[in-house]
């Protein structure tokens, strides 16, 4: 009896335990605190606080509680592992850009500072995780500038003219970055765009993109793009016609169950990529012409799964399967699924079908 109550004591302890340490403030998990150095009430301009604070405490996570954070300056965190920090943002933490941001860059720039090609170094894997990043509708919200092992996630960035910018990395070209479980939220403007990558070798996923002409734009190879699902809901103007969902100048990429909704072209393809259970669907008559797959050459690459549906509520005069820019490709699409085969307007498609 004796064994079986100190048996049930231990367990009891270990809940206890565990429960405190679920519970821990960041103070006691030995994290920076903003709000011990500046106010955040949303009307005075904190990003040169911010900053000190970055530089004054290397390799910590520096921590913003609940408040709105006014930055009229980029924030730059260093890529050099013996200066980075980890951003962490509470849930309702909210970095807004002055409505009258004068930069090009965007408002937080990940290794905006200190350049390093180095991943052996304890303090790589810097990170920004959680939280809102608001643009006020004329900043671009994160950028990762040089480093390796970067993350972005758990965050939401909102109202922006350009949601995240990987940028070409140190690594010979490679950022080899991991950004997952993001929302993102244009400006709604014709020069909108989710996400501009430029650096190589980096992976995407369980990604939400609204309120861009374009949703994923990609200039480099060796991506991996995972459930993304970019969502056209602008106006129907001139400048619908050039909206795209996923934009790949390069190829040699990988998507696997992305989702174009209501772009009037779903996917460029610039080369040779793999795009596996990729959906392309228009609910609305908007424009003239919807398109699913358009290459600006010849059609390269390999389309496996792919769903369609055009004009669930009302069709337009041109939808199509496939655009190719010049003909005699070697790509393929196999085991297609059109919602209603009967509003297919061309024929383009037909020969790289493989059963």
């Amino acid at each position: 009896m004796g064994i079986a109550i100190r048996f049930i004591a231990a367990i009891a302890a270990a809940v206890a335990a565990t429960t405190v340490f679920a519970q821990a403030a960041p103070s006691d998990k030995g994290y920076v605190i903003v709000t011990d150095y500046l106010t955040a009430d949303g009307l005075t301009d904190v990003s040169g606080a911010i900053q000190r604070i970055i530089d004054d405490n290397p390799n910590r996570t520096i921590y913003f509680p609940d408040g709105v954070y006014l930055i009229a300056e980029p924030i730059l965190t260093p890529a050099d592992p013996a200066k980075s920090v980890a951003l962490e943002l509470s849930n309702y933490a909210v970095i807004k850009a002055a409505p009258e941001w004068p930069h090009d860059e965007a408002m937080i720039r990940l290794g905006g500072k200190d350049a390093a090609n180095d991943i052996a170094t304890p303090g790589s894997n810097y990170y920004l995780a959680g939280g809102v990043i608001d643009g006020s509708g004329v900043a671009a919200g994160i950028s990762i500038d040089s480093g390796r092992e970067t993350v972005i996630r758990d965050t939401a960035i909102k109202n922006v003219s350009l949601g995240i910018h990987v940028k070409r990395g140190v690594n010979s070209g490679s950022s080899d970055c991991d950004i997952h479980d993001v929302n993102i939220t244009g400006n709604n403007r014709p020069e909108s765009v989710g996400v501009l990558v430029e650096g190589y070798d980096n992976t995407f996923t369980n990604m939400r993109i609204g309120g861009v002409y374009t949703g994923f734009h990609i200039r480099t190879e060796a991506n991996s793009l995972r459930n993304i699902h970019p969502l056209y809901y602008g106006a129907s103007d001139d400048s619908y016609a050039a909206s795209c969902g996923f934009m790949d100048e390069r190829g040699n990429n990988w998507y696997d169950f992305c989702y174009s909704d209501e772009f009037a072209t779903g996917f460029i393809c610039g080369g040779r990529s793999l795009y596996d259970n990729c959906y392309a669907y228009w609910y609305s008559k908007r424009g003239t012409k919807h398109t699913a797959f358009k290459s600006t050459g010849r059609f390269l690459s390999l389309v496996l799964n792919p769903h369609i549906g055009f004009g669930i509520h009302n069709a337009t005069e041109d939808n199509r399967i496939l655009e190719a820019g010049e003909p005699g490709g070697s790509g393929r699409i196999e085991n297609l699924f059109v919602l209603d085969p009967n509003l297919v307007t061309d024929q383009t498609h037909i020969p790289y079908i493989k059963e």
